[in-house]
Order: C-alpha cells, then structure tokens, then sequence
C-alpha cells in the first residue's frame, strides 16, 4: 500500500464492527512486536517518546523530534502510523498545518490533535480557533497528498474543567464542532464510566476513542457500547518502566532475577528487527 492507502485503510478501521484497539508504543521494537501480536495499526504516544528522549510531557518535545519518532517507526511497519502530535506544537492554524505535514512527511497517515492550550490541558483553547486549527491540518495534507486520519481530542474530562455536570454537554459540543470542521475521530480521555461512555456515542457526530485502562470497561463492553477507537496512551510505557523499576529493586535488594526470570522477552529481537 501506499502512503495515501494507508490513510485509507486506517480510516475505514474506525467504521467497526469491532473496534480499533490501539496499545500505544514510543519506538521501533515496540511497535514490531504490537504488528507481530497482530494489530493493524500502530499509535505513538507523545508522552512515552517525550520520556523516553528525555523530556517531560506537554510539548517540552519539538514537532521535528517527535515527528522523527514516527518516521522511524512507520519505515520499520507495514501497517498504518498513527501519531500523537500533543497540541500541534503552537496556537495558530498554520501551526497544526504545519504538524500536519510533517506528519506525512513522517510517512505516518494519522495524528492526534489535543485542544490543550498550554500543552497540559489546564486551559483549552477557543472552539472557534480549534476547528479552524483542524480544517488547516486536514487541508495541509491533503496538499501533500494524503489524506490523514484526524483524530481530535479535548481534555474536557482528563482536566476536570468546569462543573461535573456540565462535562458531558462540553465536551460533545467541542467534539462534534471538530468533527464538522474535519476530524474522523473524537477522542475523550479521562472518561470511565459506562453511563458517560454510552452517552457519548449517542450525542458524538463522529466514531468514539476512549482512553483504557485500568477502572475502564473491557474491550468487548466498549465495543457493545458502540466505541469505536480504544488506546492506552502512556499505559504500555508505564507499564515497561514497572517493569524496570521491578528488575531494579530486587537487583539492589536481594540480588536475585525473578523479575526478569518472569517477565523478559525471549523472542529474537535482532530478527524481528532484521
């Protein structure tokens, strides 16, 4: 498949009947061994390439160096990338135009575009100006050729801004004035409940991405709730760094492996990389 393909695909990945399940990586082993398990799409999380590059998250990274991120990845996949590109790295539409280049130029077909106005979501920007923000990422690619899976999200909940009765009618009003400017996708972090949840997919104009983990509703129930996108975001990554913080502990402790004994890949990783 082609770049423009790819998009494709990945855009009819969210039309069902089961779900498009996401378990976000930051490099190219990780995203190897998600399309080895069988996944037919890969997602970045911006906060685990920010960690892992060094940098704390909420666009303490730069565009190009998370951008480098997904190219890397998206050489070394055959399925579609999907990039999580924080807020767009700047406030103005030529900005998320911008992001939405260097996305394709990647070779990715997807990106995440946040609504946080300072990057850590304690203030979200102006609807008006997100939507413009939007139609200028979706037309920067389509420029380029390729025609970018947009996936849009707002911190309404993740944040806890406002009232939490007024949460649900926030969000969906900003959700589907993004859809209406472009995006193929709504995503919603911080929601859990499966009341909330189900009212979501019945008000939302576009297909649901839900944040999972922990506290959330399995798979299957998200899907017989109608969501139609489910990632982890930083979850794999926190998940590896417990890892490591495990094998770490006992090795200064008692100095013995069982950690490592119990959770160490015993793959070939120089073949699933050759």
């Amino acid at each position: 498949m082609n770049q423009a393909q790819k998009a494709e695909t990945l855009r009819r990945l969210h039309g069902g009947p089961r779900a498009l399940v996401l378990p976000n990586v930051w490099d190219v082993v990780g995203a190897r061994i998600v399309e080895q398990a069988g996944f037919p799409a890969i997602a970045t999380s911006s906060a685990a390439v920010a960690w892992a590059l060094g940098y704390s998250d909420g666009e303490r990274i730069g565009r190009d160096e998370m951008a480098a991120a997904a190219a890397r990845i998206a050489r070394a996949v055959a399925v579609p990338v999907t990039a999580d590109m924080e807020a767009g790295y700047g406030p103005r539409p030529e900005d998320a135009a911008a992001t939405a280049r260097a996305v394709v130029a990647a070779g990715a077909v997807g990106m995440n575009l946040e609504d946080a106005a300072d990057g850590e979501g304690i203030a979200l920007l102006d609807v008006a100006l997100q939507a413009e923000r939007i139609r200028a990422a979706r037309e920067a690619a389509a420029v380029a050729g390729v025609p970018i899976v947009i996936n849009a999200r707002t911190d309404v909940y993740l944040a806890g801004i406002g009232e939490p009765a007024s949460r649900l009618g926030h969000a969906v009003r900003r959700l589907n004035a993004y859809r209406e400017a472009g995006a193929d996708c709504l995503f919603c972090p911080g929601v859990k409940d499966a009341g909330v949840i189900a009212a979501l997919v019945r008000e939302l104009t576009g297909p649901l991405n839900i944040l999972a983990g922990p506290g959330a509703p399995s798979v299957p129930e998200l899907e017989r709730l109608g969501v139609r996108r489910v990632s982890l975001g930083a979850g794999v990554m926190r998940t590896a760094l417990g890892a490591v913080r495990r094998v770490a502990v006992e090795l200064g402790g008692p100095g013995t492996y069982t950690a490592i004994a119990d959770l160490a890949l015993t793959d070939d990783l120089n073949h699933l990389l050759s």
